[in-house]
């Protein structure tokens, strides 16, 4: 529902567009759906932002409006940026399926293979395959994170079987696909819902990140936490820093040398270690809350990585219906992440 601040707004847009004409000042707003205290909010895109906003001589501002206070639901970022109602956001793409369904293959276990920062490079190398998905916003950058561990607050997961019959939060459709092979039920929400289900037992736990623990408080909230061995992560999310296509290219072209020059492959290498940098914290806060972890043994970590095995073979015949090579994606992303891992 709009309100007075949204029509604000829509004005600040407008004002925007005649800044750009005359190539003064330009403010745009900037949407996510994470707390005001959460690393994306404090370090990645208030950190860009005011980078940008240096580069430019001041002449680029931006607003940012954390935990959807600009109004909506997280899964409704995309379609803000593309309509304009709002001018960059951060999305997790895994929010609308079918949407982004060839950028999909760089969520997938046993593609992405645990560093925030490899994955990083790979997607953005890889936007000639992968454009198809964007044409309807301009990307700043996209990147991942670090990769899903689980989360419980009921049981302790030290095998595969352990797994059989709890309830976990999936961040999207590939997420539900390795819960469903461990022999466990997806619930779909997004992650600020965690907590609240998590506390009134609506789920066991989650598939999600050791980052997002403080900014949730879910160092309050586990009991356990379990990861693959050798850094191994159960999948990871794809993230979205996009523009509004119009807001975009109405800048002169020397504001939008700068938006280039912190966008893309120029920036994924610092965004994917800040990623793998975001981790650190966040495992502190667990074990300083006495959440156990547990590394599981190669023996059941190979049981995880043969139902993973099919979670791919799974998402290559979900694509290929749609006429996108879905093997030949699993093939090229995993040679980017490769590349991008030496």
């Amino acid at each position: 529902m709009f309100s007075f601040k949204k029509i604000a707004y829509a004005m600040i847009g407008a004002v925007g567009f005649a800044s750009v004409a005359s190539a003064e000042e330009v403010t745009f707003t900037v949407h996510h759906f994470l707390p005001p205290k959460a690393n994306v909010h404090t370090k990645m895109i208030k950190g860009w932002a005011d980078r940008v906003h240096k580069q430019s001589g001041g002449r680029l501002s931006f607003q940012i409006f954390p935990a959807m206070s600009m109004g909506g639901k997280p899964p409704e970022i995309y379609s803000q940026v593309r309509d304009g109602v709002v001018d960059i956001g951060w999305a997790v793409l895994g929010f609308t399926p079918g949407v982004f369904p060839r950028s999909e293959v760089f969520e997938l276990p046993l593609v992405h293979m645990g560093s925030a920062k490899a994955t990083t490079i790979a997607l953005n190398a890889s936007m000639d395959k992968i454009k198809d998905d964007f044409k309807k916003v301009h990307v700043l950058f996209l990147h991942a994170h670090d990769g899903n561990v689980l989360h419980s607050a009921t049981k302790n997961v030290n095998s595969f079987d352990a797994a059989a019959g709890l309830k976990l939060r999936t961040p999207s459709r590939t997420g539900a696909w390795v819960i469903e092979a461990m022999g466990a039920e997806p619930v779909g929400m997004p992650i600020p819902a965690l907590p609240e289900a998590m506390a009134k037992g609506v789920v066991d736990g989650a598939l999600t990140t050791y980052e997002i623990a403080p900014a949730l408080k879910l160092n309050e909230l586990d009991k356990f936490v379990t990861e693959l061995p050798n850094g191994g992560r159960l999948g990871t999310a794809v993230f979205m820093f996009a523009m509004n296509k119009d807001r975009y290219n109405e800048l002169p072209d020397d504001l939008k040398k700068i938006i280039d020059a912190n966008s893309g492959i120029n920036v994924a290498p610092e965004i994917g270690q800040m990623w793998e940098d975001f981790e650190i914290p966040g495992k502190t806060a667990l074990e300083k809350s006495g959440v156990g972890i547990t590394v599981l043994s190669e023996e059941e970590g190979a049981k995880f990585d043969k139902a993973n095995e099919q979670v791919v073979e799974r998402w290559i015949k979900e694509v290929s219906k749609k006429g996108i090579d879905g093997e030949g994606l699993v093939k090229a992303a995993r040679a980017a992440i490769a590349k991008a891992s030496n």
